[in-house]
């Protein structure tokens, strides 16, 4: 029997060492590695040097071109039975074509994080207005959600507003956090104690405007407090692509420190003793978070930094809003060895019950398949769907092929 063929279009190349999102392709591939499917990774994107190699696991890589119509070659070529959309814009650019050449293909959408949802929060914070959901890009990440048999949700919350607000089909949604090793008592032995860790760490891809914007909270309204508090004690933080901004922000005699890019993320945290991390907006759910828990770092964050990944779980270490009060559990914690191990512990509860890979991938794999078994029953009772995939792909397919006919006569 011939492997099932699974076809990535990606936004860009993942990149596991820079962002949470890379890590989160990564997770997906291995689930259906594992499952013995044949995998191809296609994306129109450039690649860094820190792109994933996927040729080093058997996944073949693909290079495309937005507009063209050797894509609809390509589909024909290795018809595969599961296409994975990586972020709406993806399934907005290649849907249409995907339809055409492979209609009885399952169509995935990993939204990562809800975009509307993080952009309509930044608006919010930048006016200091309450938040409107619905917006242009709402209308078209909602749409793509509509298009799609399914699409992957990391955060429960975003579930909940899905369902609640915008009335999406649970038969449409499915829940997938990040999906980790379990934390053994054997690692834990491993981990670096409370004593041989120094200063606080704030770590995060300065592409991504959230992480930008945290680090000035940082550097303008905690650290100056903070420092003055803790005056030994530094604040270093790390970042894939920070651009000469977020270099200037440097302060050797404040012992505010950037130090650019971890190339191992977990064992860097794992030297310090408290990530920091006063993220004001965003959605989603924070793989730096994650990654502290992996290592034992206790983390002081807000409302929306911590948000849907605890459960009724205790939070491995402090969430406060207030700025004022933010600080002061800063201290506390960073001095406090006996509250520092107890938020280590709630880490591991957390990873453990909430993101453990062997709760979540048998039966996503379950409802994959039978999905597929069923694509025809489970698309005639999404006809809002099938109505968005007739009308708003059309508009989306003669605008590419009109690209399309113009790039050949350049």
């Amino acid at each position: 029997m011939s492997s099932k063929k699974l076809l990535i279009i990606g936004l860009v190349w993942p990149e596991p060492t820079s962002s949470a999102a890379g890590t989160r392709m990564i997770q997906l591939v291995d689930l259906f590695l594992k499952e013995g499917y044949d995998i191809t990774f296609a994306s129109a994107a450039s690649k860094s040097d820190f792109s994933y190699d996927f040729s080093d696991i058997g996944v073949k890589e693909q290079e495309i071109t937005l507009n063209d119509e050797r894509f609809n070659s390509f589909l024909k070529q290795i018809q595969p039975e599961i296409v994975l959309f990586d972020r709406f814009m993806i399934e907005e650019q290649y849907g249409w074509r995907v339809q055409q050449e492979c209609p009885n293909a399952l169509r995935i959408l990993d939204t990562e994080d809800l975009h509307f949802l993080r952009q309509a929060r930044q608006q919010g914070d930048k006016k200091q207005e309450a938040i409107n959901l619905f917006s242009d890009v709402a209308k078209r990440e909602i749409a793509a959600i509509l298009r799609c048999d399914l699409s992957l949700i990391i955060s429960e919350t975003e579930m909940q507003l899905l369902q609640d607000q915008f009335k999406i089909d649970a038969s449409l949604l499915y829940y997938l956090p990040f999906l980790e090793e379990a934390i053994t008592p054997q690692l834990v032995k491993k981990w670096t104690p409370f004593n041989e860790r120094e200063g606080f760490i704030f770590i995060g891809n300065f592409l991504h405007e959230p992480n930008w914007n945290t680090v000035q909270v940082l550097k303008t309204k905690i650290w100056p407090a903070l420092r003055k508090k803790l005056p030994n004690v530094t604040m270093n933080i790390y970042g894939a692509y920070p651009s000469q901004k977020v270099l200037q922000l440097e302060n050797k005699a404040e012992k505010f420190f950037i130090r650019g890019r971890a190339l191992a993320a977990r064992e860097t945290i794992a030297k310090h003793r408290i990530l920091l991390a006063p993220i004001q907006f965003g959605a989603g759910v924070k793989g730096k978070f994650i990654d502290a828990m992996q290592v034992g770092t206790p983390a002081i964050t807000t409302t929306i930094g911590a948000e849907a990944m605890k459960g009724n779980l205790e939070w491995n270490g402090i969430i406060e809003n207030d700025l004022e009060h933010f600080i002061t559990a800063a201290v506390e914690l960073y001095q406090n060895q006996q509250k520092w191990y107890t938020a280590q512990q709630n880490g591991i509860q957390i990873i453990n019950q909430r993101y453990s890979k062997s709760t979540f991938a048998d039966s996503f794999i379950k409802t994959i398949e039978n999905l597929a078994s069923n694509l025809n029953h489970h698309r005639e009772n999404n006809f809002f769907g099938q109505i968005l995939s007739h009308h708003t792909l059309q508009s989306t397919k003669y605008m590419s092929l009109w690209i399309e006919e113009k790039n050949k006569k350049v």
